[in-house]
């Protein structure tokens, strides 16, 4: 369903050692809003919902909102190093529009649907 690379499971791995919380994971959902119709949620959370979807990927729990999960299939989360730092990217392969700040996507079946917020 979701894949993250060696280099975004590093850096989200070091990222939850900061905290210092062994019951946090990654939380990945959705959300309306952004200049295409959704936004991208990725965060750390410690409570689950009976309805969320759970999955263990290279030693990493990350788990996604039952609305989130149609959105989400065949996701591919990476961190890419660059001259004015690093940062998370999200390739999403159900996104058929995105905006130029990359955190906001359109699918084909809510194509009808455009949003107007800015990113």
């Amino acid at each position: 369903m979701i894949t993250i690379s060696e280099t975004a499971n590093e850096k989200i791995k070091e990222m939850l050692e900061a905290e210092a919380s062994p019951e946090l994971f990654l939380r990945v959902g959705v959300k309306e809003g952004g200049c295409s119709g959704f936004s991208y949620n990725m965060g750390f959370d410690d409570e689950e919902a009976d309805t969320d979807k759970a999955m263990e990927l290279n030693g990493l729990k990350v788990v996604v909102d039952e609305a989130s999960i149609k959105y989400l299939n065949g996701l591919i989360i990476d961190f890419k190093e660059s001259a004015m730092g690093g940062g998370f990217t999200i390739t999403n392969p159900n996104a058929t529009a995105t905006c130029g700040c990359g955190s906001s996507f359109r699918t084909a079946t809510e194509a009808g649907n455009p949003a107007a917020e800015p990113c």
